[in-house]
């Protein structure tokens, strides 16, 4: 009975989120996701009429988020993994944005937690590890913390979490949209596509019936199995196959250290092994000779479906009484982390980039705050042809910036409730310490081989 209830009270609010963003204009100044605004409305009606739920239906209604990321994560290398040769030559300076903003989130995350926030207020030591998982990494990795968080004890650290990514998703679209209307003043862009200059249907997030994309190619025939199916069961088997490779970590931890007090893979999550997983599943129908069958465009869809029910049900079920207990650090956290975010990106863009560097820095500016779709939201908005080379270093970027963030979110939020904050800070800003210096040596030789960038005229 639950899992209906759930079902359909996620489905309506995602159509009651999207019904409101077509018909209020200040949503769609503001592009948030339907997904956002429907997970609002359900933070208000949860609140007023949550008691006439059936019991336990809300707790598994949080539930939801830690298993839809499993399904995000399983998707990403299942249509197939970009070669990598060349990759770092030529997004070498993206990455290197990417990683500075990353890694500075975590040393000022941690650091402002370990030596303020939580001798101040009393927060935990993890309360650091928030900046980062909600806003580089956004809901869908704080759903796939959920597990993490219970096995710590800190169970009040999962409606935190959801908090700073919406803060984070929410401000860094306000914030970045300031930044392109500044760019835009300054004339470092030309191409901009103001609120004013898109069409009803772009304003309302709908596709015109006469050019609608396709969702995805059938690589099976119907009467022997649907073609959405099968790409589910595909994504199942790559979740079954990080389920396998984590029950195999914790196996060998067991057997090698039986008498450590603290366990490492004790509440490790599960969905950065889901990535792997799907990349050994895709190697496997790739020797076989039927990855074919798989099509990169249906499991984007697979992977967006999941992110927009994840996001509902993660919003919706926030615990109110949690956020208004410690806004005030939470307060102090998304405002240092904006902060820092959009520093890094202003400064280190048009140094590091010989060309476009707006949009390249903008992109990196809303996937840091929000979700990967929020930084191509933002670089549509300044480069909506796609004239500029900024699209294809972010993606490139993503191949190798994406997995090996994604297995150290996990690895440090267990490393600081086994060795403590300092050691996870003291990685942390020694990382950032390594792309600065990288980012350094690219300015300098950016330097010797060309001149520097010069601003465009400003547009009158």
């Amino acid at each position: 009975m639950n899992a209906v209830v759930i079902f359909v009270l996620t489905s309506a609010l995602l159509v009651a989120g999207k019904m409101l963003r077509v018909n209020i204009p200040l949503f769609q100044r503001l592009y948030l996701p339907s997904s956002i605004v429907g997970g609002m409305l359900g933070i208000v009606l949860l609140s007023m009429f949550g008691d006439m739920l059936p019991d336990g239906a809300i707790d598994e209604m949080r539930s939801m988020p830690g298993f839809l990321i499993n399904v995000i994560f399983a998707t990403l290398f299942l249509g197939g993994v970009p070669k990598a040769k060349n990759i770092v030559s030529s997004v070498l300076p993206q990455l290197t944005l990417a990683q500075i903003v990353v890694w500075g989130q975590y040393a000022v995350g941690i650091g402002l937690a370990g030596f303020l926030l939580a001798p101040a207020f009393g927060v935990p030591e993890a309360f650091g590890n928030l900046l980062e998982l909600g806003f580089e990494g956004g809901h869908g990795t704080v759903g796939g913390m959920t597990e993490a968080f219970r096995a710590h004890a800190w169970e009040d650290g999962i409606a935190l979490g959801y908090t700073i990514a919406t803060v984070g998703m929410v401000s860094g679209i306000a914030v970045g949209m300031c930044l392109v209307n500044w760019a835009y003043s300054k004339g470092f862009i030309k191409s901009v596509r103001p609120f004013s200059k898109r069409t009803a249907t772009e304003r309302r997030g709908i596709h015109p019936r006469d050019s609608r994309p396709a969702a995805g190619l059938q690589t099976v025939q119907a009467d022997s199995v649907d073609s959405l199916a099968w790409h589910v069961a595909i994504v199942g088997l790559a979740v079954l196959a990080g389920f396998g490779i984590l029950q195999g970590c914790k196996a060998a931890e067991a057997a090698l250290f039986p008498d450590a007090e603290i366990k490492l893979f004790t509440g490790f999550p599960m969905f950065p092994l889901c990535m792997l997983g799907g990349a050994i599943v895709r190697k496997i129908a790739k020797t076989a000779k039927i990855d074919l069958l798989v099509d990169r465009d249906q499991m984007t869809r697979i992977s967006g479906a999941s992110l927009d029910y994840l996001a509902v049900s993660a919003v919706a079920t926030i615990q109110i009484s949690v956020v208004l207990a410690n806004w005030k650090p939470l307060a102090v956290m998304a405002t240092a982390g904006l902060a820092w975010t959009a520093g890094a990106v202003v400064w280190f863009s048009p140094r590091l980039f010989r060309d476009a560097w707006f949009e390249r820095g903008i992109a990196e500016f809303g996937q840091a705050t929000g979700v990967t779709a929020t930084g191509l939201l933002l670089l549509r908005t300044v480069d909506p042809d796609g004239k500029t080379a900024a699209a294809a270093a972010f993606a490139g970027k993503q191949l190798l910036h994406e997995p090996v963030m994604n297995l150290w979110v996990a690895l440090a939020f267990a490393l600081v409730f086994t060795v403590g904050w300092l050691p996870v800070f003291t990685v942390s800003a020694a990382a950032l310490a390594v792309w600065i210096a990288v980012a350094f040596f690219i300015i300098r030789r950016n330097s010797k081989t060309c001149p520097p960038q010069q601003s465009a005229k400003p547009v009158p």
